[in-house]
């Protein structure tokens, strides 16, 4: 598949294993059932790692719409290129909510069965019911039995991925203290693993969804807005990654944690500002302001606005009912999703940073 060849037509594999890499999921699939030399192609390793690496370059916006708190809700998708489309987890015979997102993957947890999780690809519709923790912990986390933290970490490399589940334990009969466990299935060998530290770090339901998986380590931004708290699954050991010394932790200032194209990134929302910095350095925490945007065009907007992905080109920004593209070149403001009911929840609560790929949960 390295050498030049015309195995699969008359345009060299290479060529052919482009356009294929350029399409579609659902068309992607068909393919598959055009031929044994097709299906054994789009199967391939080799290519399953090229159309991954490729999709992933395109973060979108995914987010649950419904009409009242007793209808199944509905998973809506925003693309910077292919517009809005709506998934569906009927698959899933649960009712869920969605908890992480990564490289194409999703962590739901049950709602009337606590403790009970599920990994998928909404776009393959593969499915796996993570075993049950030995741990009973599983279901005393404080305040309300849920893990505080919910991370999903998917290496497109290997083809691995773990889930975490960390919070602050309460142990039956006593008041919760800093005693913070941390429980992390391993695709790899099926099996949960525990580790215990002490914590007194506090997050708000956003600094919760806007969690980063870069470096093998996952990351999300404290309640306080002092920094990022870090866990990594090498060594299973949490750190931390201070902010810009720019960061404005005054009235009016929100910061919120986001990916830009592989690197960390940090997003602080003033009254007319949105200003962007990005970790250029990880190793030595160096960070850099690439962007300040001027927030006046949408002033009324803004303090119900929420960033929920980027790159170097654009920004993906939600607010109630609305879900916001800002383009940065053009310095272009565009809405690419509105919703047309009386939605039970706003855009933004339940929005996560999605990408539409082939990586398997199985």
């Amino acid at each position: 598949m390295n050498q030049p060849s015309t195995e699969y037509g008359v345009f060299p594999d290479e060529v052919v294993l482009q356009i294929l890499a350029r399409l579609p999921i659902k068309s992607l699939l068909r393919t598959k059932r055009v031929c044994k030399l097709w299906y054994r192609l789009v199967s391939d390793r080799f290519f399953i790692h090229l159309y991954n690496e490729r999709s992933v370059r395109n973060p979108m916006v995914l987010t649950e719409v419904s009409e009242s708190s007793e209808s199944r809700s509905s998973l809506i998708c925003v693309d910077n290129l292919r517009g809005v489309s709506e998934i569906s987890l009927d698959f899933i015979k649960d009712r869920v909510k969605v908890r992480a997102s990564c490289n194409g993957l999703l962590c739901c947890s049950s709602i009337p069965d606590k403790g009970v999780y599920y990994v998928c690809n909404p776009m393959t519709r593969q499915l796996k019911l993570l075993p049950r923790s030995r741990e009973r912990p599983v279901t005393r986390f404080h305040p309300d039995g849920e893990a505080t933290l919910v991370g999903l970490a998917c290496n497109l490399l290997t083809q691995r991925y773990s889930v975490v589940l960390a919070g602050y334990h309460r142990s039956f009969g006593h008041r919760p203290g800093k005693t913070f466990i941390c429980l992390v299935f391993d695709s790899e060998s099926n099996k949960w693993r525990k580790f215990v530290s002490m914590q007194d770090d506090h997050f708000t339901h956003m600094n919760r969804n806007q969690v980063v998986f870069i470096h093998n380590s996952l990351h999300w931004m404290t309640e306080s807005g002092s920094c990022v708290l870090v866990l990594d699954l090498n060594y299973d050991i949490w750190r931390k990654i201070s902010l810009p010394d720019e960061v404005s932790r005054g009235s009016g200032n929100r910061v919120y944690l986001l990916e830009s194209d592989g690197h960390l990134s940090v997003i602080q929302i003033s009254e007319v500002w949105m200003s962007i910095w990005v970790l250029k350095d990880y190793e030595i925490e160096k960070w850099e302001m690439v962007d300040r945007v001027s927030l006046r065009c949408i002033r009324g907007m803004v303090p119900g606005i929420f960033p929920i992905s980027q790159t170097s080109e654009y920004v993906f920004l939600a607010t109630h009912k609305q879900v916001l593209v800002y383009q940065k070149n053009s310095s272009v403001w565009k809405e690419m999703y509105s919703v047309k009911n009386s939605s039970t929840l706003p855009l933004w609560f339940s929005a996560h940073t999605f990408r539409s790929t082939i990586f398997s949960c199985r």
